[in-house]
């Protein structure tokens, strides 16, 4: 995990260099933007292994951000908020972000998470999965589905390889959710049911079809 460039989009500067004194410690390099303004250019230019980025900001908004830079990028993204009402974090989801983090919070909590997530990619076989009409690079987490490489953010990728991983079988939201988080936090089951809406819409663009992530009532959800 060592050289990780993060970049934190927060305009509290001491917030800001709290996180970016924990990610120092851990080996993790961090870039520091205070605004909307620069976001996109700086990601385009450098192009950061995983961005924190506060929703409030100056000038531009962070789920705007969110929704452009995911027109060009899948970068892990975690949005930091203090609005905790669900419909906000779900918003987010839908737009792109990988994970939210609610303002206030523990910047080592926040450095786990990112270390979390780095360690799911470094756990998925270094190897390229084939499987009937989908092609997985388990490297660069991306996946293809008839030979078109599908924009999908790192959430919606794993659960698409969990899914395809036994075809037929039935996953419940808990165990989606066991795919996304390490950790035990109290996240509502409509996380799962957001990012599967997003892979059903990305998946219908390519193959015409709603229904190949098919859902079992009062159990689950699956790939026949």
């Amino acid at each position: 995990m060592l050289n990780k460039k993060i970049l934190i989009v927060e305009d509290e500067p001491k917030l800001a260099q709290l996180l970016a004194d924990y990610l120092a410690h851990d080996g993790f390099k961090s870039h520091i933007i205070d605004d909307g303004d620069n976001v996109i250019s700086w990601v385009k230019h450098y192009s950061p292994d995983l961005i924190l980025m506060d929703i409030m900001l100056p000038k531009r908004d962070g789920i705007s951000l969110c929704k452009e830079i995911r027109e060009f990028s899948t970068v892990p993204l975690f949005l930091l908020t203090a609005r905790i009402g669900e419909t906000d974090r779900l918003k987010g989801l839908e737009i792109g972000a990988d994970d939210y983090i609610c303002k206030p919070y523990s910047a080592k909590e926040v450095v786990a998470r990112i270390k979390a997530i780095f360690r799911r990619q470094q756990n998925f076989s270094p190897e390229m999965a084939t499987v009937s009409g989908f092609s997985l690079d388990k490297v660069k987490c991306h996946a293809y589905c008839e030979g078109v490489l599908l924009d999908l953010t790192l959430s919606e990728f794993r659960i698409l390889s969990t899914l395809l991983d036994k075809r037929g079988k039935v996953y419940s939201r808990a165990n989606l959710l066991d795919v996304l988080h390490e950790d035990d936090r109290d996240i509502s089951d409509r996380t799962v049911d957001t990012h599967i809406k997003n892979l059903r819409q990305k998946l219908q663009k390519i193959t015409g079809k709603k229904d190949i992530i098919q859902a079992v009532y009062g159990m689950g959800y699956t790939i026949e």
